[in-house]
C-alpha cells in the first residue's frame, strides 16, 4: 500500500524504561521518538503497554509509541497498538539500534529478518511477518566477545554523543519523509547518509 492510500501511522521506538536504562546505546529508539515528539510539539501519555502520544503531521494521524513492555518483549506493544488503531502494517516503522552499524549511520528497510535484535524478533514473532518497516540506527560494536549486552545496556561515550546528537536530528527528518514520500524515497534519501 502506498502509504497516501492510509494516513494512519505508528511510529515506534524501542528501548528499555527506567532511569538506568536513560541514554544507553540500546535506547536510541526512545531518544529518537522524543526528538521527534519535540519537533512535533507533543507529549507522551500513559498508555496501554507503553508512552504514546497522538499527533497531526501534514494531513497525517500518527501515533507515537515507546513501549514500556521492555526491549525483548517490545511485539506486545506494537500488535495491541496496530490492532487498537487499526493501522496497516506498511505505515508502521520500528525504530531500533543496530550494532552491524558504524556509530551513527542510518539505514531503513521495508522488510527482513531480525539481525539478532530481541525486540525486533519479538515484533515479527507477534505479528507473524518480516514485513514491517524498520530505521536501524547503528550504534557500533567496539566491545569484546560476550560482553554484547553490556555494550547496549552501556551509556555513550562523549565521542559516540558527539556523533548521534546530529544524527538523531536526520533519524527524525527520515521518519517525516517515510510518513509523507514513503519508504522508497526515504530509503533512497537517508540511507547511510
Amino acid at each position: 500500500m502506498d502509504p497516501s492510500e492510509s494516513k494512519k501511522f505508528l511510529i515506534a521506538g524501542l528501548g528499555n524504561i527506567g532511569d538506568e536504562y536513560a541514554n544507553t546505546r540500546h535506547n536510541i529508539g526512545f531518544v529518537v521518538l522524543d526528538a521527534l515528539a519535540q519537533e512535533l510539539k507533543t507529549t507522551f501519555q500513559s498508555g496501554r503497554y507503553g508512552a504514546v502520544a497522538n499527533v497531526r503531521f501534514k494531513g497525517r494521524s500518527l501515533v507515537l509509541l515507546k513501549p514500556s513492555t521492555f526491549m525483548n518483549l517490545s511485539g506486545k506493544a506494537i500488535k495491541y497498538w496496530i490492532t487498537a488503531e487499526n493501522i496497516p502494517l506498511e505505515n508502521t516503522l520500528v525504530v531500533l539500534d543496530d550494532l552491524d552499524l558504524p556509530t551513527g549511520n542510518l539505514r531503513m528497510k521495508k522488510k527482513g529478518g531480525d539481525a539478532g535484535h530481541n525486540g525486533l524478533n519479538h515484533i515479527i514473532m507477534m505479528t507473524g511477518t518480516e514485513e514491517i518497516p524498520r530505521l536501524r540506527i547503528g550504534v557500533g560494536n567496539e566491545f569484546a566477545k560476550g560482553y554484547q549486552i553490556d555494550y547496549v545496556l552501556g551509556k555513550w561515550t562523549k565521542e559516540e554523543e558527539k556523533i548521534m546528537i546530529p544524527r538523531i536530528k536526520t533519524a527524525v527528518d527520515a521518519i517525516k519523509s517515510i510518513i509523507c514520500e514513503g519508504v522508497d524515497k526515504a530509503m533512497n534519501q537517508y540511507n547511510n547518509k
